[in-house]
C-alpha cells in the first residue's frame, strides 16, 4: 500500500471534511479560494485514490444502549483439540469481526493474537458476549477483557501532518 502525497489544498479539504462531513462544496471553495469545480475535482480524486474510504455518520453509542467498552486480548490456536485441519487466522479474525457488539478486530504481535473493541450496554452483556459468543468460535483458545472506565477519546481521524 502505496502514500499518497498531498499539497496543503487537499489536507485543507480534508480537515473541513473530517470537522464535518456534509460540509459544502461552496464552503470549501471559499476556505481554500479555489474554484468550486476544483473542490469537487480534488475530493473526487481523494476517493479515488481511497484516502476517502466513505461517508459515515458517528452514532453515540451510550444514547443508543451500548455505553460500555471492552478491549479483548485473544489468544488462537490454528489446531485446536479434535482437528485435523489447520485454521485460518485471518478467517477466525473476519468471523468475530461480524458480530454486531464487534467494532474493531486487529490481528497483532505480541502474547496475544488479536485485539477486538466491544461495545455492549453493560458489563454483564460483555461477560455474555465473551463467553457466549466469541469463546465458542473454532480457534479461540484464551481471552483476557479489558473493561473501559472512561472514554477520554475515541476517534478515526488520522493525522495529517508528520
Amino acid at each position: 500500500m502505496s502514500a499518497v502525497t498531498l499539497d496543503e489544498k487537499d489536507k485543507e479539504i480534508l480537515k473541513m471534511l473530517i470537522e464535518d462531513a456534509k460540509v459544502s462544496a461552496k464552503d470549501i471553495s471559499a476556505r481554500i479560494d479555489s474554484p468550486i469545480t476544483t473542490v469537487y475535482s480534488r475530493i473526487k480524486k481523494l476517493e479515488d485514490s481511497r484516502v476517502i474510504k466513505g461517508y459515515k455518520p458517528i452514532l453515540d453509542a451510550g444514547k443508543l444502549g451500548r455505553p460500555t467498552t471492552a478491549f479483548i486480548f485473544v489468544s488462537f490456536t490454528y489446531r485446536p483439540p479434535g482437528t485435523e485441519k489447520d485454521l485460518d487466522q485471518r478467517e477466525v479474525a473476519k468471523r468475530v469481526a461480524r458480530f454486531p457488539e464487534v467494532q474493531e478486530v486487529h490481528i497483532i504481535t505480541g502474547d496475544w493474537d488479536f485485539l477486538i473493541k466491544v461495545k455492549e450496554k453493560d458489563v454483564n452483556a460483555v461477560g455474555q458476549f465473551v463467553v457466549d459468543k466469541l469463546r465458542t468460535v473454532p480457534g479461540i483458545s484464551k481471552t483476557l477483557t479489558i473493561m473501559v472506565f472512561d472514554p477520554v477519546k475515541e476517534s478515526m481521524d488520522v493525522p495529517l501532518e508528520p
